[in-house]
């Protein structure tokens, strides 16, 4: 439905750039997956239908990988944000698409571990 779904021309010129040199390639579509399934669905139908998914986390990135040159889906991962699981012994955790390194670290905030930018 609507909050999770927008065809409006500032949110898909929004979703088509980042922070490279490239201008902007607006997609088609924006939607906002909540889950797993969702993202599966998604895909499912836009590889049945032949549309191009282009996802998108941030927009910070310098490539251009967000640009939807052909056209077709933005799959915003932004509110899958979830933590699911920290183990301090292996450094290792398991996090959805959205969590932003800001998000993570504040998760990590007294464990004595924090996830640099590299």
């Amino acid at each position: 439905g609507a909050p999770n779904v927008s065809t409006a021309t500032a949110v898909r010129e929004q979703h088509g750039h980042d922070e490279s040199m490239h201008p902007c390639a607006p997609p088609d579509v924006v939607v906002w997956p909540q889950a797993v399934g969702q993202v599966q669905e998604l895909a499912a139908l836009c590889h049945r239908c032949r549309v191009p998914m282009v996802p998108f986390g941030t927009g910070t990135g310098l490539e251009g990988g967000v640009n939807a040159v052909q056209g077709g889906v933005c799959f915003d991962l932004s509110r899958m944000d979830a933590i699911a699981e920290l183990s301090l012994e292996d450094f290792s955790v398991t996090v959805e698409p959205g969590v932003t390194r800001k998000a993570l670290n504040k998760h990590l905030r007294g464990t004595g571990l924090w996830f640099p930018v590299g």
